[in-house]
């Protein structure tokens, strides 16, 4: 094995000690950047939405400290939001580490926004269970909502200012963009120029 590449057992080990997540990609780790509070809000909305939406019925909603596990690609990776359908598919018994979400949610930063939306996704997509693929821009009131159609086709539905809300297809539910994005202070566009 070359220098500087790690397992994924080896992984889990220092993953448990470290005082930061990391995500684990191919034999490579990768300290993950610090979210802001419009990263947090959204999040949070979002799960909270879910999760009392889904208090009746057989779903289970998931923030960022469960891990998932792609075996496929060989990646531990730690989505902002995820929805599962019944039961938690733990991989290797592990209770902070799951295999089959149906609705992944990420919540786009400049640094890791080109990952998300190409990289990500095509990870995400050999999960077999993976229906609907969320992205939520920090910045402005944008969504982009990736839907699996069937195999290997997915359509796409972007929202923005002018939509009232979101509308999953794999389960029953909707959230407004105003609950959304609740809270969160967008900066004024010329704000990055100055």
């Amino acid at each position: 094995m070359p220098v500087g590449l790690y397992t994924p057992e080896e992984y889990l080990i220092l993953e448990e000690a470290a005082d930061y997540k990391s995500e684990y990609i191919d034999g490579q780790i990768y300290a993950m950047a610090g979210g802001s509070t419009n990263h947090n809000r959204i999040a949070g909305n979002l799960y909270a939405a879910r999760n009392f939406a889904f208090k009746t019925q057989e779903y289970d909603v998931f923030m960022s400290d469960v891990r998932l596990w792609i075996p496929k690609r060989r990646i531990y990776t730690y989505p902002d939001v995820m929805v599962i359908s019944g039961e938690p598919d733990y991989y290797n018994n592990r209770t902070d580490t799951i295999t089959n979400p149906q609705v992944i949610i990420e919540i786009l930063s400049k640094s890791t926004q080109g990952y998300d939306c190409s990289d990500n996704f095509q990870a995400y997509r050999t999960i077999p269970s993976f229906q609907e693929y969320l992205l939520l821009d920090q910045t402005q009131r944008y969504v982009e909502h990736f839907s699996k159609i069937d195999a290997k086709q997915w359509s796409l539905r972007e929202y923005d200012e002018s939509d009232q809300a979101i509308a999953f297809s794999s389960i029953d539910f909707e959230i407004s963009l105003t609950d959304a994005y609740n809270k969160v202070k967008f900066e004024p566009e010329n704000a990055e120029s100055e």
